[in-house]
């Protein structure tokens, strides 16, 4: 009987396991930095803001979710200081958590905070691989939820924005707009691309503020090679890397990834990609 008692109190634990619920980690890693909602900002978003780019992405994926048997909610902590965002689920319920708090940091442009909210998607819809941890069913590590977030979430919340306008003011890298004209000819594609890319900037630059060091850059990728799968947060220039490369990935956003196999839906070297592909510095490829 109390064998039974504990798996089932592990089941139900695995169950709520979240990127994490504690407020202090998450997208972003421990720590105890707080923007209170009364603050004067000298960047971030508004409050009006914070509320669109949540309420685009909801009406997106409310639907999507539906059709997998949950419901979605996104909780909007418009007041709550913290800087952090995280993803929970338990009895059917799909939840994300947004903190004003991230939203408030002067280094979050829409774009930005856009790719936070699809990224906690992506604990709960971004397929394989998952995280090894007992009992876990649902969630997707850290960085195939960075990958899927560039793959295909940021791809369908882009899809009916005036994107060459939006582009013309962000001043993009050249690197950035020079791989994506290559990846991409459809000259909707590649904005979209340089959008993502821009969004992976973003929130590069809060990572690199957090820690008071130099930010990621295009330019410098990670040469580290994992011997096997990272599931915990990468490194902050790996995981630019990934932004950028789920951004150059050709496959259809349409198609979905699995839940099962790191393959189906991405840019894979089974496949024969040779650009897209999962930064070797948190993902360890499987032999297909």
């Amino acid at each position: 009987m109390k064998s039974l008692l504990l798996v089932l109190s592990l089941a139900f634990s695995m169950n709520i396991w979240a990127c994490s619920e504690d407020g202090k980690t998450g997208f972003v890693e421990e720590n105890n930095l707080n923007i209170p909602a009364n603050v004067k900002r000298m960047g971030g978003l508004s409050q009006e803001q914070f509320n669109a780019v949540i309420e685009k992405i909801e009406t997106i994926y409310s639907p999507i979710v539906s059709n997998l048997g949950g419901k979605l909610t996104i909780n909007r902590k418009w007041e709550d200081g913290t800087v952090n965002a995280n993803a929970t689920r338990s009895f059917g319920g799909w939840v994300v958590n947004m903190y004003g708090g991230l939203a408030r940091h002067e280094t979050i442009t829409e774009d930005g905070f856009a790719l936070v909210l699809c990224h906690e998607l992506g604990h709960q819809l971004g397929g394989a691989p998952k995280v090894a941890m007992f009992l876990n069913r649902w969630a997707s590590n850290e960085g195939q939820s960075d990958y899927f977030a560039a793959l295909k979430c940021l791809r369908k919340a882009f899809l009916s924005d005036d994107n060459a306008t939006i582009v013309s003011n962000l001043n993009a890298p050249e690197l950035l707009i020079s791989s994506c004209s290559k990846q991409h000819p459809n000259k909707e594609d590649k904005n979209i691309c340089i959008r993502i890319g821009m969004a992976g900037v973003s929130v590069s630059n809060l990572f690199a503020s957090m820690r008071n060091a130099t930010p990621a850059k295009f330019e410098t990728p990670d040469r580290n090679v994992v011997s096997s799968t990272n599931d915990a947060h990468p490194a902050y220039q790996c995981r630019l890397d990934t932004y950028f490369q789920g951004a150059l990935c050709d496959v259809d956003f349409n198609l979905d990834v699995s839940q099962k196999d790191e393959v189906t839906g991405t840019c894979h070297k089974s496949n024969g990609h040779k650009t897209g592909l999962r930064p070797l510095c948190w993902f360890k490829p499987k032999s297909i």
